[in-house]
Parts: structure tokens; sequence; C-alpha cells
């Protein structure tokens, strides 16, 4: 089953027109007073609503009821994405604080397993193996994962070259490059995709994570399946110790290493590239840019894995597509929680929380803050992304 998106800019005039519907909706009833009988048995939702404020004709507090901690961790990439998602979610429920520390995809995941955290952002979703195995300490005995793709973005390839914007670079040279064969900036392989760019006789520098990285593993799983076997290594979390380059810790560690760096390279969530120079990579006959569209363009090619629970909705990406606007380099970062909490007060707020994070509201934030690509409107994403978090308890 192929998923579809809508673009940034979609998603965030829905959020508006619902804005704006219901603006409409209470004109109409102060013109007419018999119009409120009417409204209060629509279903149009009102900010967490209950039966003695609606007695009472006074809204509750938003948030009414919620109240505790909750803390999350892992994927770097998720960190612009979940500053918008919690202080969006603090608005509406103010007696309630999510933390959310960016370790790193392995680092979160593994905290999430031993019960540190009780929910984890990864851009790889855990093992079918992993999960029959059982051992997460803050799920119920026999509760499955609830494992939900809430944050599409590409990976930018991204370099620190005085006076050079953008380069065209196929897949078997960015391979190349991160495994050492390629070591200057005005080698022939460059060169050749680069008609009329002047590239220096520069050292080149490979910047990789340090850390266990989804984002490593989704840049890995690129080369591996497009370098032509350049790429040696698989699909790998953590950088292959056998591989030379200079290693940085997290997103905002490759980011900065690149910017220090004359001649450096590396690959990080483009949210963090702006301001280095970007590779366009060569997709069939073409060069591709990245941009949240193009991402939107790889996951719409894309599949759901198979052999997994309903609740755990993993998504097979397409990185060997030929043609059209796609930017096959992507990640799928993933909220993971539990199907069910053995502490059921954490249940109320994981479920509360992913159900603000997958709304129309949380995906154009994250959109807006983080240049995501949303979920919102994907006929065969949404539902079954909806129907995860609805049976979290």
């Amino acid at each position: 089953m192929r998923l579809r998106l809508i673009p940034a800019a979609t998603a965030i005039a829905m959020a508006v027109a619902l804005s704006l519907t219901g603006c409409a909706t209470n004109e109409n009833a102060a013109d007419d007073q018999a119009a409120e009988t009417d409204a209060a048995e629509t279903d149009e939702p009102a900010p967490l609503t209950s039966a003695d404020a609606a007695d009472d004709d006074v809204p509750p507090e938003p948030g009414a009821g919620l109240a505790g901690t909750l803390n999350g961790g892992g994927a770097t990439s998720q960190s612009a994405a979940q500053e918008a998602w919690r202080a969006g979610f603090a608005s509406l429920n103010p007696s309630v604080t999510v933390n959310y520390d960016p370790t790193g995809s392995g680092d979160g995941r593994k905290a999430f397993q031993e019960g540190g955290l009780a929910f984890a952002g990864s851009d790889g979703a855990f093992g079918v193996e992993d999960i029959a195995a059982g051992g997460f300490a803050s799920c119920a005995d026999g509760s499955g994962l609830v494992e939900i793709p809430v944050y599409i973005s590409p990976i930018a390839v991204a370099f620190n070259l005085p006076g050079i914007d953008s380069l065209n670079l196929d897949a078997a040279t960015i391979a190349s490059i991160f495994t050492g064969q390629i070591t200057t900036w005005d080698d022939a392989a460059i060169v050749d995709q680069n008609d009329g760019v002047e590239l220096p006789d520069l050292a080149i520098t490979a910047v990789h994570r340090s850390d266990g990285s989804g984002t490593t593993a989704n840049f890995t799983d690129y080369l591996d399946q497009t370098s032509g076997g350049v790429w040696a290594d698989g699909k790998v979390e953590d950088w292959p110790e056998s591989l030379t380059g200079e290693a940085a810790e997290g997103t905002s560690g490759v980011a900065e290493t690149i910017a220090a760096t004359e001649g450096a390279i590396g690959y990080l969530d483009a949210s963090r590239a702006d301001a280095l120079g970007t590779a366009a990579i060569q997709v069939g006959e073409s060069y591709v840019s990245y941009s949240p569209a193009a991402a939107t363009a790889a996951a719409g090619v894309s599949t759901f894995q198979e052999g997994r629970a309903g609740v755990d909705v993993v998504v097979d990406i397409n990185r060997t597509v030929a043609e059209g606007e796609v930017y096959p380099l992507i990640l799928i970062s993933y909220l993971i929680g539990c199907e069910s909490y053995g502490d059921p007060a954490q249940g109320d707020l994981a479920k509360a929380f992913f159900d603000y994070v997958i709304s129309p509201e949380g995906q154009a934030a994250a959109a807006e803050n983080a240049g995501s690509a949303p979920i919102t409107g994907d006929p065969n994403l949404e539902p079954k992304v909806t129907a995860a978090v609805a049976a979290i308890h």
C-alpha cells in the first residue's frame, strides 16, 4: 500500500480553515440565541470540555484533568519539531510537563526499553524480534509497542566550500567520499558532475555521527541501495570503525563541525543545513535538491512493512526510485511508546501528547519550525496512526 502525504502549506491551510469555521459558528450563535441550543448539540469540539462545565456554561481550563510529567528522548533530528510540539501541547495542558532529551535514536530506544523514558523518538523502529522478546520496563506485561511515523524529513548532504552553495553528486561519489576513496574536492568524479564550478585542490573531511543514530542508518541504507556496491557496510546505526573521517555527536555536532571546517562534508537532518552548502543527488537522469515536497514524494512511493501489529506502523522507504521530483535520501522518524503502560497515569499523558503530535495543529507546527512534511490528510497513513494512538492506555 502506497503512502500519500500532503505538503506543509496544505496542512497549515487546513488548520487555518478549521479555525475560521469555529469562528463563524460562534458569530452565528451570537446573532441568534436559538442557535445556542443547536450548537451545543453539534459534535464540533470545544477544548477539553466536561459535563459539569457545560451545565454551568463555563468552559474548563485547557488541559483540565491532565497533570504530571512525561519524559522522552532520542532522535536529534526531531529536536526542532519537539520544541514546537511541546510548546503547543503545554499551551493546552499547562499542568503537564513534557521533557525531551535529544541523545540520539539508539540511546533513546535503549533508555525507553530500560524504563528511563516513557517514550522515545527514533529515526528507526524496533525490530520485530526485539518487540517479540519483550522486556520493556515502562510497559505492562504483554504489552505491544506503538510505533508511529510523525516526522518526515530530507537528509541533507552538506558541505563547507567558500563561494560554492550547491553541487551535484551521485550516490557512488558520495559513498566514495565517505569511504575515503575520494580525498580531494577537485577529484575527477566530482568535477565531471559539476561543469563550470571551480572546485579547489582541497582535502575533504568527511564528518559522520559518533553516536548510534537513525540518521546514520537512513544515510547508509541509501548508500547501500544506490551506490552500486561502492558502499559495502550495509545499513548501520553505528559508523563503521574501519572507516576514517571526523566524528561528531548529534545533528547539532555534525552541523557545527561542518561549519567550522573548510572542506568538510557530512550528512544531517535538513532542518540544520540552511547555513551550509548542499548537494543535489542523482535520481535517474536528473539531480534533485532536497525539499519537503521532494521528501513527501519519496514517502509516497514507499510501502508499509509487513508482519507487524496494527499499532506498529513502520514504513519501508523506496530509495531506488528513478524518476520524478523525488528525493529518496529521507528519514521517517517515529514516536515510540507502550500500547499498555505499567503506570496508567503515564499512559494517559503519552496518549494525549501523541494525539497532539499527529493532529493537524501539531503537524503544521512541526512543518513551520522544522520544515518537515506533514502526515496530515494522507488516506493510507493517517488512519493507521490515529488508530494506533487510540489504542494507548
